[in-house]
């Protein structure tokens, strides 16, 4: 029985990382993946950890693959994840209270990238106009998409 949910949690994680990767991918196609403004498709996912704990390293794997992928600059690549991680932390967390849970990515990625982009990437803008940026970006894909999703595979009971 241990083999079996160990051998599930790696295709749970493996999955969601491999989705992970590809909504970057359509997000990176579009424009949108990366920059001060960003949408990214992929951040839908960060609710995932409240149905199950393996989402958790699914989604770190999945987005410093992602950045790599994308070409994204050594310390965004292990900011960007970090960020992520924290934030699905936190969500599995409060995973009983969906609004904790959908704030803690936004929260997350608000607090930690703007120094990315200012510092790492040298953009010109300020720390407030990239933590807007970006929070506007998690509002719109995290926040709003993936309350949508959220509440879908609940009432689906999708995940048992």
């Amino acid at each position: 029985m241990k083999t079996k949910l160990s051998a599930l949690f790696l295709a749970q994680t493996a999955a969601v990382a491999a989705i992970y990767i590809v909504l970057t991918f359509l997000a990176n196609a579009l424009g949108l993946s990366s920059g001060a403004i960003q949408i990214r498709f992929s951040e839908v996912l960060c609710v995932l950890p409240i149905f199950m704990p393996a989402a958790i390293p699914g989604l770190f794997v999945g987005c410093i693959l992602a950045n790599a992928l994308t070409g994204s600059i050594v310390i965004d690549i292990i900011l960007g994840s970090i960020a992520t991680l924290v934030g699905a932390i936190f969500t599995r967390k409060f995973k009983d209270n969906l609004f904790p849970a959908i704030l803690s990515p936004i929260l997350s990625n608000t607090i930690i990238l703007p120094f990315v982009l200012k510092f790492a990437y040298a953009f010109e803008g300020s720390l407030v106009y990239f933590a807007f940026t970006i929070a506007l970006g998690e509002i719109i894909s995290c926040g709003f998409l993936g309350t949508i999703l959220a509440k879908a595979l609940k009432k689906r009971n999708v995940f048992k």
